[in-house]
């Protein structure tokens, strides 16, 4: 993203790096990211609550038909939504800038959960 908004042809990776992290760590970005979030969630009335439900009824009917394959999937699907995984990712084989967008979007992911989160409990 941050390669997207700026010119950074001649700018090294770490660099790179170093300020979208820096931008991402702004407030003031923070506030206008949700901002824009906010309304595409109550548009399409996704919750975190709702989601597992879903997950839960689409387990509890593949239970009933003894497709437990089906079922585990469903229930670590809820595990997942709902923050109970920890994602790991191999980064290794990745080009400084690919690395740069993974931890970028992992950063949005862990930040959306934890809003959620804080706004569901509030």
């Amino acid at each position: 993203m941050y390669r997207k908004a700026y010119k950074c042809t001649n700018a090294k990776p770490e660099t790179v790096w170093s300020n979208a992290s820096r931008l991402m760590a702004d407030e003031k970005i923070q506030q206008r990211i949700e901002e824009l979030r906010v309304p595409v969630i109550r548009k399409i009335k996704l919750t975190l609550e709702s989601h597992l439900a879903t997950l839960a009824e689409l387990r509890d009917a593949a239970r009933e038909k003894e497709q437990y394959s089906a079922a585990i999937s469903a229930e670590v699907s809820r595990g997942r939504a709902a923050g109970f995984y920890v994602e790991r990712v191999e980064m290794k084989n990745l080009s400084p800038e690919q690395r740069e967008a993974r931890v970028l979007k992992l950063l949005k992911t862990a930040k959306q959960r934890k809003q959620e989160q804080q706004r569901e409990s509030a």
